[in-house]
């Protein structure tokens, strides 16, 4: 070989080495320990970092980047190609006290390495927020569940211990399972549905939320489970959640491993009203332990529940007397119940804003329609006479409109109809099956249920969708309105008790309601 070649063979080997030491390719070849490889996602100023400590089992992440939020992610992200269901565990804690109380720590499941692909991940914050954030679909909007585990950025600074965080999915289900460093593992009532198709990524990762800024977070005792068998067992879970209208962020206030359903939310704000049981229970907004409510002899309470205008009293639909429900009225402190419709089966649903009338659903010859009756008892109205299954009357704020459910076209659509039951007219014209529209307090918004057009009925266990229409700038026009006031609030699994009944805030800029989720016995340690 000439000394030419040699001295250009030369300068290729260190081109070569100086490509490696500047890129992935080179991070790639160092130790990850359970995953396969590691890289930065999306636009990065400072590139990503990873230390595994085989000996002490740590995972040490420095990452960059803007966020992961919105419809593109920056971070670094350490990962391992999969297939199937997963669960993936670890230990998470940041190795330094303040920065961006916005900074993550993350857990994630993922599409695709491209910046706006579909993924969900359980992230930890700078301020010790936990949620499950995803996008579920390329391009799409971020959303988030946030738990009630927040802490101060004074607390987050002086935690004795790393918090435990672990991400499962189970078919095209997200699950959030939250615990301390050494303790067992709890669902935190956060699911969600991310269709991953095929292979996919799983790993974690950490994003700055500051371009300029590398944070580090350490991640130790990394479980990682692929290619899970079906659950062999599963228990059902009910969370009552609340959604910002505003920014559609979904809150955590209450899971138990049983059936609740149908949340009212009092008029003075504080708390939600829900059925368990057969019973009515009362539980603070803040989240905390259910407190039962009296309600006598009516044991049989279904989901058919909502509270009087001056918040005195509770409009119920029991069922322990005469098998079939029947409305009463209870005091919302508890007491004896004063029956009011005569005739079962009966069904609540709204109050007149002056407090003087009830709405509800009756069936009377095979027939289920819409009736109205004065508080005090007496003689039932019948509003609507349509074939078909007509249900979920509830007042206008201004008393002027009682808008329902009816199947008369062919399948379930909103409606709305005066108050005496004249000029009866379609509200959404759509493929979807809508239940229960509920009015915000403002008369600007109406929020309702949608099953997939298949779907009959409103069963529960169903992936359904919370969606909300403006009524301030949707126009009616020719009893029909533009499909494009219509968006999605929340998409969960549910049905039958999600949103039955009347759930916004008093300020109309939220709305309470029920999701579920069948988590397999082994995901909580149960035998």
């Amino acid at each position: 070989m000439s000394k030419i070649a040699a001295i250009a063979l030369l300068a290729l080997k260190w081109c070569l080495f100086a490509a490696l030491c500047s890129s992935n390719l080179w991070a790639s070849a160092a130790p990850t320990g359970v995953f396969e490889s590691h890289a930065d996602v999306g636009s990065i100023l400072h590139p990503g970092t990873l230390e595994y400590d085989a000996a002490r089992g740590t995972y040490t992440v420095g990452g960059s980047g803007e966020n992961v939020w919105s419809t593109a992610d920056a971070f670094h992200f350490v990962w391992k190609k999969v297939a199937g269901d997963v669960s993936l565990a670890a230990d998470v804690s940041f190795l330094s006290k303040g920065g961006n109380e916005h900074r993550k720590a993350v857990l994630m499941v993922r599409q695709s390495l491209e910046a706006d692909s579909p993924y969900a991940d359980v992230a930890l914050h700078g301020n010790g927020l936990k949620a499950l954030q995803y996008r579920d679909e390329k391009g799409a909007a971020t959303r988030e569940i946030q738990t009630q585990e927040i802490e101060t950025h004074e607390t987050q600074a002086n935690l004795a211990g790393p918090k435990r965080l672990r991400i499962e999915k189970r078919d095209n289900f997200v699950y959030l399972f939250l615990g301390d460093s050494g303790k067992e593992l709890h669902y935190s009532g956060a699911s969600i549905q991310v269709p991953l198709q095929g292979t996919y990524y799983v790993g974690i990762g950490v994003c700055s939320h500051d371009k300029d800024v590398v944070e580090k977070a350490a991640f130790t005792n990394v479980e990682l489970a692929a290619d899970l068998a079906p659950a062999a067992k599963t228990t059902l879970y009910s969370t009552l959640e609340r959604v910002t209208i505003a920014s559609t962020v979904r809150h955590v206030v209450y899971v138990a491993p049983e059936r609740f359903e149908a949340p009212n939310w009092t008029h003075d704000g504080t708390s939600f009203l829900f059925n368990r049981n057969g019973r009515i229970y009362r539980l603070p907004v803040a989240g905390g332990e259910p407190t039962l409510i009296d309600t006598g002899f009516a044991n049989r309470c279904n989901n058919d529940h909502g509270i009087s205008p001056d918040q005195t009293s509770i409009a119920i639909s029991d069922q322990s007397q005469e098998d079939k429900s029947i409305v009463y009225i209870v005091p919302i402190a508890g007491g004896v119940p004063r029956r009011i419709t005569q005739k079962s089966p009966s069904y609540w649903h709204g109050w007149s804003p002056d407090g003087k009338t009830l709405a509800f659903v009756g069936q009377r010859n095979d027939e289920f329609d819409i009736y109205t009756i004065p508080i005090t008892g007496g003689e039932e109205t019948r509003l609507t006479t349509a074939k078909g299954l007509d249900d979920g009357p509830e007042y206008s704020p201004d008393g002027k409109y009682i808008y329902f459910n009816s199947e008369r076209t062919g399948h379930m659509q909103i409606w709305r109809m005066r108050a005496d039951g004249s000029e009866q007219e379609q509200v959404t014209v759509d493929d979807w099956n809508n239940w229960f529209p509920h009015i915000s307090p403002d008369g600007a918004w109406m929020v309702f249920l949608s099953y997939e057009p298949d779907v009959k009925g409103h069963p529960e266990n169903k992936g359904v969708m919370l969606r909300i229409m403006s009524l301030s700038d949707g126009k009616m026009t020719d009893g029909k309105v533009s499909d494009k006031k219509i968006n999605v609030l929340a998409s969960l699994f549910g049905g039958q008790g999600t949103i039955n009944v009347p759930s916004w805030s008093p300020d109309s800029k939220g709305v309470a309601f029920v999701s579920y989720a069948l988590v397999p016995d082994e995901s909580t340690g149960k035998k």
